[in-house]
């Protein structure tokens, strides 16, 4: 799996001049995930995300209009979108969309692919070479205890790693919530960097020289689009010398 945290790029950058992006793509998610239940004690999902939120600095007022939203039972409808394909020097790459009009979504992320030297595949194309997990990242520095932890609270765990004092806890999705629940209560103090449900590539894709900076352009070619929510890839930046 290899190095996913330092890897994975999230498309919401959290920079200033992105900050409005970053507040309307958590009030699509929060909006979708409110509409199964307005309230965080009986919606975990619900929960984690507005947690998420708040650790992204999204202010109080964007996370309530969103739930708001959802309990009047009106406002807009979302879909779902997922393109996959090949970005510079053959990475590959999962997106994934919110969206109220699926030809505008299209033609964005089709485009951001075109004019930065990466082509668009059809469903599928890449998708088998990524698992679908939870994924929690956290400071630490024993690994094996923490394996040892949610094996014996009988999470099933599909791999820890530790880099640099940092410990990477990967799981099915369906032990999204248990995984989550013995963490913090072993570590009530416990500061996750990520947790949330991720695609993590199998084998990673090295890229270098000019590669790096097209793939960078192409990340913020996809960053500019309002309705991409995420963004996955393989993509193993070497840029030494």
């Amino acid at each position: 799996m290899g190095r996913a945290y330092q890897n994975k790029k999230e498309s919401m950058a959290k920079t200033a001049g992105q900050k409005t992006r970053i507040y309307s793509r958590y009030g699509k998610e929060i909006y979708i995930c409110a509409k199964g239940g307005v309230d965080p004690d009986g919606n975990l999902a619900l929960r984690s995300l507005i947690a998420r939120a708040k650790k992204d600095q999204v202010p109080a007022h964007v996370i309530e209009r969103a739930i708001e939203k959802a309990r009047g039972g009106g406002g807009e409808d979302y879909d779902t979108a997922r393109y996959e394909g090949f970005g510079p020097g053959g990475c590959m790459v999962i997106v994934d969309c919110l969206t109220d009009n699926g030809n505008r979504t299209f033609t964005q992320v089709r485009q951001a692919f075109v004019k930065n030297d990466a082509k668009l595949g059809s469903p599928g194309t890449v998708g088998h070479m990524f698992e679908h997990q939870a994924v929690f990242v956290f400071e630490g520095e024993d690994d094996e205890a923490i394996l040892e932890l949610l094996m014996m609270a009988d999470v099933d765990v599909a791999d820890v790693e530790l880099e640099d004092g940092i410990i990477s806890v990967f799981a099915p999705v369906s032990e999204f919530n248990n995984a989550r629940t013995v963490l913090t209560e072993a570590f009530p103090e416990i500061d996750f960097k990520v947790e949330n449900l991720a695609f993590v590539p199998q084998t990673m894709t090295e890229l270098t020289g000019e590669d790096i900076e097209s793939f960078e352009k192409f990340l913020a070619a996809l960053d500019d689009c309002d309705d991409v929510q995420n963004v996955y890839h393989n993509a193993d930046i070497n840029d030494e010398e």
